[in-house]
């Protein structure tokens, strides 16, 4: 789409002064596109590469007039560039006639066999544990580190659209992306400050945060969460590199060699030091790699620098582009030190060139290294307040000092642009908007509560028929001290209201001494998980599903109060002491008695349970990442490990309760990326109870009869078909991420992604437990004879939003309605 002439134009003027700017397309003499051409301005070493399509976009703050064109098996060309800005150019590269003598190149599938790049690429291998900070003792350095936002490909039809009338103004501070040369407008930027501190004998690093300084949705935790998670830090020597929670191969992997071609291009002097450039780009189209080229020393097999891109046909969604540079810097003869680390990642709905969207940038700015000074282990044991209040309220002489990199006029402006968007009604209604579909409650800051959440108004069951559910939160900010939360639900069948109400208040900051407690009163699903509920504000997806798979009649009647207190003596380290007391009884008993024997009761039998219990649980969540720090936090990362051990104590007799037991459960889940073969899921649960209770208080095998797919349950498995006080699941789930249908012709350009699940559960059921419940009215079975076991296939990503699983029972074929096969799925916004 064409660009605003005025902008244009304006553009132009304005980087006069500062820039040189090019962009255009390189082609053959027969008018093909020539892609992995190598741009640079002539005497120096700022280029680039063209894209698949022969496309390329260069700037540089220094002024050049000469632009070189080259690409293996054609004749270099030297380009005049009559002025600073020159866009739309139209590069023809003539075949070379000349035969290179040092080193034979083939287009296409480059051989693995006498290839002098992968000859270099594996003594990049056999260094790459001797450069950088690891090769010392003891390092620290500062950290210099800015995240932006922009609303990009901004032309005259989105500038003069109804959706920006009276917002006109926020397109004086637009600029041009030296990586794709589109028009964009900032409107989110945040600067951070550090001082690393790190001990390679002790295995120890610590980050200092010195300052913190955010515009545009700093009140925002959620996004903030997003931008930490979107940019975590990656290592390019590592084989496989993260991002958006898929695995990227690495150019400089060891696998690399069967994922990449590698092309031996250039040799030259960068900071007095002798470096070979080598261009690499992917055996096949889909998968999770990228293109580009690196310079590396010809002596201690260190990176340079370092482009890659991420290719168009990538099996990643709602990413344009991904675009990553990092400089090392040349300390001495041997030692490169990571200097600057810059990406750009561009979020779209579509792939196609002229989509709008949005950047996302970080860049991250190294210096001042230092080296083999020791401080004791305490020091780095000893943690930084990041969330000090000085850190956000340093003054514009200490971001003077420490910005490594200055900011540019446009990314200056940023701070005036949101602080004048603030007062714009419009604006705050598009905000607004955005707000209530990510986090799902509409916020009512007069009085500083938030109504929802919405996505739970409406359900429908079997005991209630359609219900309304509506609710409500304080919120004064994202680190509040104490949260209320309540709902009020009714059902139109019988004919009852029901409520949650939840309360929790943060006492002591340091170790996170937390006491909470509140009350349910309402119809629930029980047996969806091998845990008791103790969420007073919980809302099964099974007990308000509007489609199930057979009869959805095994409900609940629960009345729950809960008191808990947790503490976190160490990082990631919680502690929970709690109690509850709850009233369960069969919200159907016609079709699902929860009856026991009571010797006690005038009939011998009781159809309610009065329960207190007394809870212990540690959870150990080692590599969990975090932000805030409220009552309520944010998880930043998904892909650390969950170990919980739990001890319930049942009492007798007070409060009328009904039983005196123990429980011991042990449960741990741990997310695997494996290579570039995608992410493996594992979850492992062990329990028991000691004592006789009633089908009530047993530990049920969590079946679904739901059309979603609800990880941690059995998708074949009907609610109550399995009943335990001894109990043992595993969970297995694959995610290829595609790495299999991009191999097959047909489906490769679906992008479609292949999930496989195994799953399995053996329990036992004492004969005392079984006789207790005995004037139930539906089969108590466990898993003894045999292991129950389930398997599942899977195809992600359909359209981009929905998944579909096969689920498929390997055994008990013989248990009453028994389901053989099921469909379920999910529909979820997923990179």
């Amino acid at each position: 789409m064409k660009r605003f002439l005025t902008v244009f134009f304006f553009l132009t003027f304005f980087s006069l002064f500062s820039q040189t700017k090019v962009g255009g397309i390189v082609l053959d003499e027969s008018g093909s596109p020539i892609a992995f051409a190598n741009i640079f301005f002539k005497n120096s070493t700022d280029g680039t590469i063209t894209n698949d399509n022969g496309r390329f976009y260069l700037e540089s703050e220094n002024t050049y007039s000469t632009l070189l064109v080259s690409f293996i098996g054609f004749e270099t060309m030297e380009l005049e560039l009559p002025q600073k800005v020159n866009y739309g150019l139209e590069i023809v590269l003539k075949e070379s006639t000349e035969q290179l003598k040092e080193v034979v190149i083939y287009t296409g599938k480059q051989s693995k066999k006498n290839n002098p790049a992968i000859d270099i690429l594996k003594k990049i291998w056999a260094k790459k544990r001797e450069n950088g900070v690891r090769k010392f003792k003891q390092y620290q350095y500062d950290k210099y580190e800015k995240i932006e936002f922009d609303l990009n490909t901004i032309d005259s039809a989105l500038i003069k659209s109804k959706l920006f009338k009276g917002l006109e103004f926020m397109f004086d501070n637009l600029d041009t992306s030296r990586v794709t040369g589109k028009t964009y407008l900032p409107f989110f930027l945040n600067e951070s400050f550090s001082r690393v501190y790190g001990d390679n004998q002790l295995e120890e690093e610590k980050e200092d945060v010195q300052g913190n300084k955010n515009s545009g949705f700093e009140g925002n935790q959620s996004i903030t969460a997003f931008v930490e998670d979107l940019y975590s830090d990656y290592d390019i020597y590592d084989n496989y590199l993260k991002f958006f929670d898929k695995s990227f191969t690495s150019p400089l992997s060891k696998t690399g060699v069967d994922t990449y071609n590698y092309v031996l291009s250039d040799s030259a002097y960068i900071d007095n030091k002798w470096c070979y450039n080598i261009i690499y780009y992917p055996r096949r189209k889909n998968e999770l790699t990228f293109k580009g080229d690196f310079w590396v020393n010809d002596t201690t097999y260190a990176i340079k620098n370092i482009n890659m891109q991420v290719t168009r046909s990538a099996n990643i969604n709602w990413v344009k582009e991904i675009y990553i540079e990092q400089d090392f810097e040349v300390v001495n003869d041997s030692v490169f030190l990571l200097k600057r680390d810059y990406m750009l990642s561009d979020f779209s709905f579509s792939k196609k060139e002229k989509s709008r969207g949005v950047y996302g940038k970080r860049t991250t700015v190294y210096d001042n290294y230092a080296f083999d000074l020791k401080r004791p282990e305490e020091f780095y044991k000893a943690e930084s307040d990041p969330y000090d209040p000085r850190v956000f309220s340093r003054d514009s002489v200490f971001w003077n000092n420490a910005r490594l990199e200055s900011l540019s006029d446009d990314e200056s402006g940023i701070f005036k642009l949101l602080d004048t968007l603030k007062t714009v009604p419009k604006f705050r209604t598009y905000y607004d908007i955005v707000s209530i579909l990510g986090s799902g409650y509409i916020e009512i800051d007069k009085w500083n509560i938030d109504i929802g959440d919405i996505y739970s108004t409406f359900g429908f069951n079997d005991a209630e028929g359609a219900r309304i559910r509506g609710g409500a939160r304080t919120y004064f900010g994202q680190n509040d001290t104490w949260r209320l939360e309540g709902y009020m639900a009714y059902g139109f069948s019988d004919k009852k209201f029901k409520h949650g109400l939840s309360g929790k208040f943060l006492l002591d900051r340091k170790t996170r001494l937390i006491l909470s407690g509140g009350n349910r009163r309402d119809i629930e699903q029980l047996g969806l998980s091998l845990t008791s509920t103790s969420d007073v504000l919980g809302r099964s997806i099974a007990s308000s599903s509007l489609v199930t798979v057979g009869a959805n009649d095994r409900l609940t009647n629960i009345n729950l109060s809960t008191l808990n207190l947790e503490m976190e003596p160490l990082k990631n380290f919680r502690i929970r002491l709690g109690s509850s007391f709850r009233t369960l009884s069969s919200a159907l008993p016609t079709a699902f008695s929860l009856d026991y024997i009571d010797p006690e009761s005038p009939t011998g039998t009781s159809s309610e349970v009065k329960q207190l219990d007394l809870n212990t649980t540690l959870i150990y969540t080692p590599g969990k990442r975090t932000i805030g720090y409220g009552v309520e936090r944010s998880n930043i990362n998904d892909d650390h490990s969950t170990l919980v051990l739990n001890y319930t104590k049942g009492i007798q007799g007070f409060l009328e309760s009904d039983f005196d037991y123990e429980r011991l459960q042990f449960s741990y889940q741990q997310p695997w990326q494996v290579g570039g073969f995608g992410r493996l899921t594992t979850s492992l649960e062990l329990g028991k109870t000691f004592g006789e209770v009633p089908l009530s208080l047993l530990s049920v095998i969590p079946g679904n009869q739901t059309l979603f797919s609800l990880y941690n349950t059995f998708p074949n498995l009907d609610f109550y078909e399995f009943v335990t006080d001894t109990y043992a699941t595993l969970h297995l789930e694959h995610n290829f991420n595609g790495r299999l249908f991009s191999r097959i012709p047909l489906l490769r350009k679906l992008n479609l992604r292949e999930i496989v699940g195994l799953r399995g559960a053996w329990g036992q059921l004492s004969d005392e437990n079984i006789a207790l419940s005995a004037p139930t009215n539906i089969p108590l079975v466990a898993p003894e004879d045999q292991i129950y076991w389930e398997y599942s296939f899977g195809v992600g990503n359909i359209f981009k939003i929905l998944r579909i699983d096969f689920n498929f029972r390997g055994n008990y074929l013989d248990n009453p309605n028994a389901r053989p096969f099921g469909i379920t799925g999910t529909f979820g916004f997923n990179f």
